[in-house]
C-alpha cells in the first residue's frame, strides 16, 4: 500500500502541532519545518480541520490539535485520508476494466491486507509517535515533550 502525499504531509502537520502542544501555530511556520508549500498546506489543513484533527482560528490565529494527542489514533487519520482512494483499479466504481472482477480473489486479498494496516495503525496514537521523541522535537522546533499526565 502506498501513502499519498496528502497523508504523508497531513500526518508532519498533526506531529508539528502535537510538539507545538499549548500554543496555535502559523502556516508559515509548518510549511518550513515540514519542507512543504503553504498553499498545499493550506488545502491539507482545512480537510485535517473538517475531520476535527486540527482548530484553525482566521486570520493570524493559527492552527493547533483539535483534540489531545493521545485521542488521535493514527489508523483513524490513514483511514480518514486515505480510505475514499481505491487501492487498485477493481476497487474503482468508474473506470474499471479488469475482466476477472467477478471471480478474482486478489481483492479480497487486497481488502483485507488494506483492513490489517489500518487496523495496526489504531494501536498507535499520534502522542505515541511525538512523546519522549526527542530529535523529532528539536527537528520541529520545540523546547522539549511536555510531561504526560
Amino acid at each position: 500500500m502506498r501513502i499519498t502525499k496528502r497523508s504523508n504531509i497531513a500526518m508532519r502537520v498533526l506531529m508539528f502541532c502535537a510538539v507545538h502542544q499549548g500554543r496555535r501555530v502559523t502556516k508559515g511556520e509548518v510549511a518550513t519545518r515540514c519542507n512543504t508549500s503553504e498553499s498545499h498546506l493550506a488545502q491539507i489543513i482545512n480537510q485535517l480541520a473538517q475531520l476535527g484533527y486540527l482548530a484553525t482560528q482566521r486570520g493570524r490565529g493559527g492552527v493547533a490539535l483539535g483534540r489531545a494527542a493521545g485521542d488521535i489514533l493514527i489508523g483513524d487519520v490513514f483511514r480518514d485520508l486515505e480510505g475514499a482512494a481505491p487501492l487498485t483499479e477493481c476497487f474503482a466504481d468508474v473506470d474499471n476494466t479488469c475482466p476477472l472482477i467477478r471471480a478474482c480473489r486478489l481483492r479480497l486479498a487486497i481488502s483485507d491486507a488494506a483492513e490489517a494496516f489500518f487496523a495496526h495503525l489504531d494501536g498507535i496514537t499520534l502522542d505515541a509517535l511525538v512523546c519522549g521523541n526527542e530529535a523529532l522535537f528539536e527537528m520541529l522546533g520545540a523546547p522539549r515533550c511536555p510531561e504526560v499526565a
